[in-house]
This record gives C-alpha cells, structure tokens and sequence, in this order.
C-alpha cells in the first residue's frame, strides 16, 4: 500500500520560523482535571495572588470588554474564596464564559486546589439627574436656603 504524504501532517518548520504555533485547545473540565491536584493547599499572599491575577488578564488582550471587568483584583476570603465585586449581570455573564479556565490557571499557579471565585453585584446609588429648571432651583436650595428669599423678593417663577 502506497502512503501518500498530504495525509499524513507534521509540525511545518515554515510555520515554526513564521511564529506560527498550533496549541492544543483543551476543554475547561479537562483543565479542571490536569490543574487541580486535590489536597493542594499551598498559602499563598494578597500581593502573589495579584500578581497572577494580573497576568491572566493581560491574556485577554483580544477581549477587552472581559479584560476590563476582570481589571479590579478579587479580595482574598476565608478558605481561599476570591470575592470578586462587579457592576452588573452583563458583566457576570462575562466572567462565568471564562470561570473554569480562570480558576484551573489559578489553581495550578498559586498551587491550591480550593480556589473558588464568587462574584458579588454591588449596587451602587445613582445620583437623579436633574433636568427642570424647578429640580435644579431645589437642589441650589439645598446648598443655599436664602435663594427662597431672592425668589420671592423678585417674584421669580419657573413654570
């Protein structure tokens, strides 16, 4: 039987010398598998995990809006939960599409298995935004109450 060599494919040293490298992609339960030794529990500090944070994030140039959330480093909680504050459900969606991977490289970085990443929405209060003249008159009034005085003395009205 005769081989024929189209079929059959190798590293090309072309593409090697062009920077081209195929990387096997492999799933995020496999990374789970390979990453997580189970009773690895080494200590690590704030400023390491920060460190390892911030290099995992530089990965993402390709995904700035997921780059950007991922931009503030997670608190360090109890029994090595990262507690990590963001603004909205968008951005939870976005950080849950890249969880396992994040995780597994984390566990495998720092060297402990009991890594988990929690995500917390913070409600922040929006100030109203004023658009009558009206609205605006009220809050000047909350910062000076003699503009009552002004109003009434020069019969002012704003309606």
């Amino acid at each position: 039987m005769k081989r024929i060599t189209r079929d059959i494919r190798g590293p090309s040293i072309k593409d090697a010398l062009a920077g081209k490298f195929e990387e096997e992609k492999i799933s995020a339960k496999e990374q789970h598998e390979i990453y997580s030794r189970p009773g690895e529990t080494e200590e690590f500090t704030v400023e390491q995990l920060k460190e390892k944070w911030e290099s995992f994030v530089k990965k993402l140039e390709s995904r700035p809006n997921l780059q950007s959330t991922l931009s503030n480093v997670p608190e360090l909680g109890e029994n090595f939960q990262l507690l990590l504050d963001i603004d909205n459900s968008v951005q939870e969606d976005l950080i849950n599409s890249v969880k396992p991977e994040l995780v597994s490289w984390l566990r495998k970085a720092l060297k402990n298995s009991k890594i988990q990443l929690v995500t917390h929405i913070s409600q922040v209060e929006k100030e109203k935004i004023i658009y009558t003249d009206q609205e605006k008159f009220m809050e000047m009034l909350k910062k000076n109450p003699q503009l009552e005085n002004l109003k009434q003395k020069f019969n002012l009205d704003f309606g």
